[in-house]
């Protein structure tokens, strides 16, 4: 039995502005939040976020794009068929009068996603709270938006 954990970096694309798109998993709508370079120090820290357009909070990895979803999954594949070619392999060394080839064909035949791609669109609004984390919403969504760090509602 593996233990080990697999990891496979995926790179999202941001629009011109730095943004990445997310979608609420409560109300379903689609806004994007700023991509803060990793040590940022504008960057606040968060236990969770708040949607601005339903106020709903959820955890911090539950605001992916079913495009997102399924692009990182698919770019998951060749590295889930190395894995368990290599783990079958070892499970086969070293047993006598018993020698494993493994099949160079095999694959779980996941699709290799195409390239996302990020379009500018969508309004740029700063919460008043946390001007460091500013968000971009539909055109028609500005009247009423919660800050993604608080929850606070503030119209633009």
């Amino acid at each position: 039995m593996m233990d080990e954990e697999i990891r496979v970096p995926v790179s999202l694309p941001l629009d011109s502005d730095g943004f990445l798109r997310r979608e609420c998993p409560t109300c379903e709508q689609e806004f994007k939040w700023f991509s803060h370079v990793e040590g940022d120090h504008d960057a606040e820290p968060a236990s969770q976020y708040f949607c601005p357009l339903c106020g709903a909070p959820s955890g911090l990895d539950a605001w992916w794009t079913p495009a997102q979803l399924e692009y990182g999954y698919g770019s998951a594949g060749p590295a889930i068929d190395q894995v368990v070619s290599d783990a079958m392999a070892d499970m086969f060394k070293g047993m006598k009068g018993f020698t494993f080839k493994p099949n160079a064909s095999f694959s779980f035949d996941i699709p290799t996603p195409e390239a996302l791609h990020e379009p500018d669109d969508m309004v740029i609004v700063e919460p008043p709270c946390h001007p460091n984390e500013p968000i971009k919403v539909p055109e028609q969504s500005t009247e009423r938006v919660h800050c993604l760090v608080c929850g606070m509602v503030f119209a633009t």
